[in-house]
């Protein structure tokens, strides 16, 4: 399991606190943080009219794409310090590009894998730039049909990316977990036969978990110091303590779905022997017929099998069994007809 601690605008454009969500980031146990790279110019204009206004029931509706841009990215002359504090700590350190300009800018600073926005991913040439560079791309998909992901995969795929996994995400912020539709998940693995994970805006760490369970191999979400500093994404981000118990719970989940395994396992050894078995229960005489009176199912399990009580009934005991003997075959003689000659046919 891949665990990725998604910054984005969480820095407030303070260079300290974005090395600080780094080694936060290490401290609570992800595998990478990563960045985006873009400016306000590289994604839109400065313009007032209705179409570049946010709308739709976001945490930005109505603001200026270009003022809230200008407020979000992370400054490019960062990215050298920052991969350089998140490599010496051993994370992996990457970003997303969304424009040609961010992929060769990356490419100078050395990110190992790539990251295609839900946004972008229908734009091809850009996908095909960044599968050029050989490296691996990793794809959000949220709002993609599946049409539009397997337009994006096989762009990645001809100009010969170094591989391609893709996240399930819904485009809110944040999202309600009744619109993750996390079964998503394993069809997208089957349908593309790539590894699948999710990029996660819901609020907490149950859908992670979830997610993990249905066969996730990567999961992304939103990281802050805290959802009190002024952000653009801080409402629908973890503190390092919520990420921290989120590493931890993905750990888990990831332990807990092992394989396919019937029968005792080693932890379980010590628990047979709770298991019910067959006990005489009464003092018996050799001789006597073993009946419900002085034989019955009970804990523990160091006698017969429980089924095999139909079979024992009736039948004589060879030897003197104590009370609180667990019952064997070698104690169980015939049934008294069959001790008399008595065939049993009339």
């Amino acid at each position: 399991m891949y665990i990725v601690a998604e910054v984005s605008a969480n820095h407030c454009q303070k260079l300290d606190y974005a090395l600080a969500l780094i080694k936060a980031a290490k401290e609570c146990g992800a595998d990478a943080v990563k960045f985006q790279a873009y400016t306000p110019d590289t994604l839109t204009i400065p313009c007032n009219r209705p179409e570049f206004r946010v709308e739709g029931g976001t945490p930005w509706d109505g603001r200026c794409l270009y003022e809230l841009y200008a407020e979000a990215y992370t400054p490019w002359d960062w990215f050298p310090k920052l991969r350089e504090v998140a490599v010496g700590l051993g994370l992996d350190f990457f970003a997303t590009a969304f424009d040609p300009t961010a992929v060769d800018f990356l490419e100078e600073v050395g990110v190992p894998v790539h990251k295609v926005a839900s946004f972008e991913i229908v734009d091809i040439p850009l996908i095909k730039k960044i599968a050029r560079t050989g490296k691996p791309l990793i794809i959000s998909t949220g709002m993609a049909s599946l049409q539009e992901i397997a337009e994006a995969v096989e762009a990645a795929r001809s100009e010969g990316a170094g591989g391609v996994a893709l996240l399930k995400c819904t485009s809110a912020y944040p999202a309600p977990p009744e619109a993750m539709h996390l079964r998503t998940i394993p069809h997208l693995a089957e349908t593309f036969g790539l590894p699948v994970g999710l990029s996660d805006h819901t609020p907490g760490i149950i859908v992670p978990a979830v997610a993990v369970g249905l066969g996730a191999c990567i999961v992304e979400k939103h990281f802050t110091l805290s959802r009190h500093l002024p952000s653009a994404d801080s409402a629908f981000s973890l503190e390092p303590s919520e990420f921290k118990t989120l590493v931890e719970a993905i750990r888990t989940a990831e332990k807990a779905l092992g394989g396919v395994k019937y029968g005792a396992g080693t932890c379980e050894a010590g628990s047979i022997a709770f298991r019910r078995s067959l006990f005489v229960v009464k003092d018996v005489r050799a001789g006597e017929v073993l009946t419900e009176e002085n034989v019955r199912s009970i804990r523990p399990g160091h006698g017969l099998s429980p089924k095999h009580l139909p079979e024992v009934l009736g039948r004589r005991a060879r030897v003197y069994i104590a009370r609180g003997t667990p019952l064997r075959w070698e104690m169980v003689g015939d049934p008294p007809e069959r001790a008399n000659g008595d065939s049993g046919r009339s």
